[in-house]
């Protein structure tokens, strides 16, 4: 870029106005000075902006995965199946429980050998010709009338069991008790109380 000179301002010697040559000089180099910074924020002003190198990305959110039923607990905080000690000593069964989810009537494959083989001892076994009542239990926390559905279903869950893997339906007989028979008080003692009584008629 050029730069202009004042044609009146000479660089040695008095101007022609009479300027001395030291104010001349001051002058000149003011002059230069401001044309320069002139051009410098004239050419900052219209440098553009640098473009932008990478657009923003778009990402489609991915579906969540579907949960997973939660296992039936085994533990003692679950409900469990008692044998009565005269159908396991007749049938010769081990001392095993079979246990249930909390709140829930659903038989765990667990006990099903266990179930299994009452069904045979019912049906070709020592207590062939036999039958048993199967009473449900609950413990204390619910309302009454909550408890003995609870035991009903708990009892039917047994039952439905037993008779779809041959026991014939006349040989079992349900009932409920709810809570009414609940010695629990925490917990560990309320467990107890969850339970389906396999009992032997008779």
């Amino acid at each position: 870029m050029a730069t202009l000179l004042r044609a009146d301002v000479p660089i040695c010697g008095p101007a022609r106005d009479g300027t001395p040559p030291a104010r001349a000089g001051r002058v000149m180099r003011t002059t230069l000075l401001s044309l320069v910074l002139g051009s410098l924020i004239a050419g900052c002003g219209t440098t553009p902006p640098p473009a932008a190198t990478e657009a923003i990305g778009t990402t489609t959110p991915k579906p969540a995965p579907k949960a997973e039923p939660a296992p039936i607990p085994d533990s003692p905080s679950s409900s469990i199946v008692a044998i009565d000690p005269a159908i396991q000593t007749a049938c010769k069964l081990p001392a095993k429980e079979t246990f249930f989810a909390f709140d829930s009537s659903i038989l765990q494959p667990k006990g099903q050998k266990l179930l299994d083989a009452v069904v045979e001892c019912f049906v070709k076994g020592a207590l062939k010709g036999r039958s048993l009542r199967l009473v449900g239990r609950a413990d204390p926390r619910g309302e009454s009338e909550y408890n003995l559905v609870l035991g009903q279903s708990r009892a039917d869950s047994v039952a439905h069991y037993l008779v779809t893997n041959g026991l014939d339906s006349a040989q079992q007989s349900t009932t409920t008790r709810g809570a009414m028979d609940s010695t629990g008080f925490d917990e560990l003692t309320w467990a107890k109380d969850r339970r389906v009584d396999l009992l032997l008629n008779p």
